[in-house]
Parts: C-alpha cells; sequence; structure tokens
C-alpha cells in the first residue's frame, strides 16, 4: 500500500529518501528540492531513473509514470532506455524541421571564410534566392525529393544553363551539409551523375558556350594607338589591362601598394585574380616598359589607394567605366561579328600568342592567370614560368606598339621611352 500522501509530501523536509512502494520514492535533496525517483533491478544492477520534481509532477502522477515504467519492466523493456529513445527520436523529428533556406544560410556561414573571391560569396546566397527559395526554401531539408530539385532546375536549364548548373551543384552541397548534420537521410536528389543525368539534357549539350566577343589581334596595333590618344583613367586602366592580359576585377581594385616600380612587379591578391576558389595563391604579373611608363605618368588623388582613381574621391573606377570607354571606340569584333568587351582582350592575346609567337601554350595560360586542369601536372609545377612570362609580356606590348601606315602594312614604331624604363 503507498506509503505517502500529499500532505506527508509537503511536510517532508529532512535530507532523504521516503518509499511509496513499488520501487517509487521521494527524494529530498540537503538543499531542501524534492523530486520523484524510480529504482528499480535490470540485469541484476540497481537502476534509478527520476520522474520530476514535486513542482511539476504530482504524487498521483508520480505514481501513473512508476506504473508505466513497471509495465515496461514486465514486458522486457528497460523505462530508462525507452525515455532516451524517445528522447532521441523527438530530436531528430525537430532536426528534420529544418527548412532548405535555413539550411542554405548555415552551409553559407560555415564556408564563406574559405570562399576568397567576393564574386562567389555574393553569388551563393543571391542565386539560390533567385532560383531555389520560392520553391524549397520553406520546405524541411528532409523533405525535398528528385520532383523538387526538377521543378527548379527545368526553367533554367535550357535558358540559362551555366547558371542553373551552379544552382544545382549549391543546392547539392547544402542538402550533403544537411545530411552530415542529420537533418536529412537518402540520396541526395540534387546529384548529377547517375541521378539527374537521366532527367535532364547534358548542359554542355543544351547550349554552346557563348565567349566574350574579342577584337582580332590584327587591330589591336591600331585600337592601342587610339586608345593612346584618348586622356583620363579609364583609357590608361583599359591600356593597362591589355598590356598585362589582366581581368577587369584586377585593374579596378589595383593599389600601389600592389606595385613595386623598381622590380618591375605588380602583385595581383588571389582575391581579385578570379581564379578558382581555393586558388590563393597571388599573382606576380610583369610589367613591361609601356605598362610602367603609364603607372609612372598616373597622376593620383590624395588619400585614395587607388591606382586609377574613379570620379567620386577616394574610389577606384567603376566596373563600367572601361566597358563604357571601349564601346565609345566602335571598334568592331572582327571574331564574333559583335562589339568587343573588355574581357574579350585577354582573348585577343592568347590568339597573337599562340599564332604569332613560339612560346610554349603553358606560358600565356600562366599569364592569364589559368588553373592548371590536370591534377597530375599541377602538383610538379610549382613555378609561375614568371621569366618565360616577362618575355612574352614584353614582346606583346612591342606588339601593340606597333604604328599601321597608309597601306596597312605594320612597322616598327620606334621606342620613346627612357633607358631607366626599359627593360634589362
Amino acid at each position: 500500500m503507498p506509503k505517502l500522501t500529499a500532505r506527508s509530501v509537503a511536510a517532508l523536509n529532512t535530507p532523504g529518501r521516503y518509499g511509496d512502494g513499488g520501487g517509487l520514492w521521494l527524494q529530498v535533496s540537503s538543499s531542501g528540492t524534492k523530486a520523484w525517483l524510480l529504482r528499480y533491478m535490470r540485469n541484476g544492477q540497481a537502476r534509478h531513473m527520476g520522474l520530476g520534481p514535486i513542482t511539476l509532477v504530482t504524487l498521483a502522477a508520480a505514481r501513473e509514470k512508476a506504473r508505466e515504467a513497471r509495465r515496461l519492466l514486465l514486458d522486457g523493456v528497460d523505462p530508462l532506455e525507452h525515455r532516451r529513445a524517445k528522447l532521441a527520436q523527438a530530436g531528430i523529428a525537430t532536426a528534420q524541421a529544418v527548412g532548405f533556406k535555413e539550411a542554405a544560410d548555415r552551409y553559407i556561414a560555415a564556408h564563406e571564410v574559405a570562399w576568397k573571391h567576393p564574386v562567389h560569396r555574393r553569388q551563393w546566397p543571391s542565386s539560390l534566392a533567385m532560383y531555389a527559395y520560392p520553391v524549397l526554401g520553406a520546405l524541411p531539408v528532409a523533405a525535398i525529393d528528385t520532383g523538387l530539385i526538377v521543378k527548379v532546375l527545368e526553367p533554367i536549364w535550357t535558358a540559362k544553363p551555366e547558371t542553373a548548373g551552379r544552382v544545382r551543384a549549391r543546392i547539392e552541397n547544402v542538402l550533403d551539409w544537411a545530411k552530415a548534420r542529420g537533418y536529412r537521410d537518402g540520396e541526395n536528389p540534387a546529384r548529377w551523375r547517375g541521378h539527374l543525368d537521366h532527367l535532364l539534357p547534358d548542359p554542355g549539350k543544351v547550349r554552346r558556350t557563348e565567349h566574350f566577343p574579342a577584337l582580332a589581334y590584327t587591330d589591336i596595333p591600331q585600337f592601342m594607338a587610339d586608345l593612346r590618344e584618348l586622356q583620363g583613367s579609364g583609357a590608361r586602366a583599359l591600356e593597362f589591362l591589355v598590356l598585362t592580359a589582366a581581368r577587369t576585377t584586377a585593374v579596378i581594385g589595383g593599389t600601389w601598394d600592389e606595385i613595386d616600380l623598381r622590380e618591375r612587379i605588380w602583385i595581383v591578391p588571389a582575391s581579385r585574380a578570379g581564379t578558382k576558389i581555393g586558388d590563393d595563391k597571388p599573382r606576380r604579373v610583369p610589367l613591361s616598359d609601356r605598362a610602367l611608363q603609364i603607372l609612372t605618368e598616373l597622376r593620383g588623388e590624395d588619400g585614395n589607394p587607388h591606382v586609377f582613381v574613379g570620379g567620386k574621391r577616394g574610389r577606384g573606377l567603376s566596373n563600367m567605366a572601361m566597358a563604357k570607354l571601349l564601346k565609345s571606340m566602335g571598334y568592331p569584333s572582327t571574331t564574333q561579328g559583335k562589339l568587343p568587351t573588355v574581357h574579350g582582350m585577354r582573348s585577343t592575346f592568347k590568339d597573337w600568342a599562340s599564332e604569332r609567337t613560339n612560346y610554349p601554350g603553358e606560358v600565356s595560360e600562366a599569364a592569364l592567370w589559368h588553373v592548371v586542369a590536370d591534377k597530375v601536372e599541377a602538383a610538379y609545377r610549382r613555378g609561375d614560368l614568371f621569366e618565360k612570362r616577362r618575355r612574352l609580356m614584353n614582346d606583346w606590348a612591342r606588339y601593340c606598339s606597333k604604328r599601321v601606315t597608309d597601306g596597312g602594312s605594320i612597322v616598327s614604331l620606334a621606342r620613346s621611352l627612357p633607358t631607366s624604363l626599359r627593360a634589362r
């Protein structure tokens, strides 16, 4: 028969344990708190299971909890392990309710510190917000299946194949992260090989890659002559870009602390080099005579660290400054029938190096800061071919400085640089 009453439970204040029968005990601590405890034997060993404090669990409720535990014991189930399993299940259910947007935000927060390129950090959330969140954002990651992935990708798969491929890969990464965290299980519905490749056409065959329209290298001497006639920071930046075969972001973000006039080197941080994510090596760029002359003749702005100053005080050139200038020059492209682009100048350089020089292809590729695709070759090629690139870029600068006669033939232009600026 029960030994405790509601009155006695309230009155007991001496530290110790007070039995109610059937393994149920009232435990009074030295601090005066009171809680229910169930003591039972399991495999010859005594076990203790807390049933809650008296402030939350009444005597009647404690007796009912004890009865439920004894029923489990009668069925051969350890009540303590049973409760732990239920709590674990509840935890899994809560975890699996994590939405895709929340998972994506947490994935980005965990990985963006390793993303060196600012474009990568910007495009990750923006692409998911535009294409994935309208369909997947509020759904639990555990509920996302192949049909939902296809619903996201189909509208852009043929219209924007490159964007669609990136969105698919980013969704796959988020779902892999969610699985590793225990928020979902099973195969990743966004994986390509052996899954989506059976449902969607090969992205490489959906649409031919459209390269940036480029000026023919035979037009470069006249183009550079016209460009030298123009004044302003934008004109000098564009000329410098052509001479170094650099990317727009590298040039407009260039600061004076990256330039070594004495050694004739420009060191571009990996964050602006535009190389693959994970390649955190700065790029050394050799400076030809003309590139160095441009730098020495630039008029800077007090307190402005940028090499090519922009229209706003303390700022560099805008992202579109060189593109607008190039468009205004009215040069038609002889490679694709479109107006040439700033980025296309890199293709112009590559075409010239391939067709008019005997430099190995890896030298011009290094000059373009392209990452070696072959992992084995990359592992053995530790250098950056700097001295070979210096000779290549000097030859390119000399070609860019040729002038066109009235008859259309190209002749060498006399060098007019000071001796101190000439390549040694």
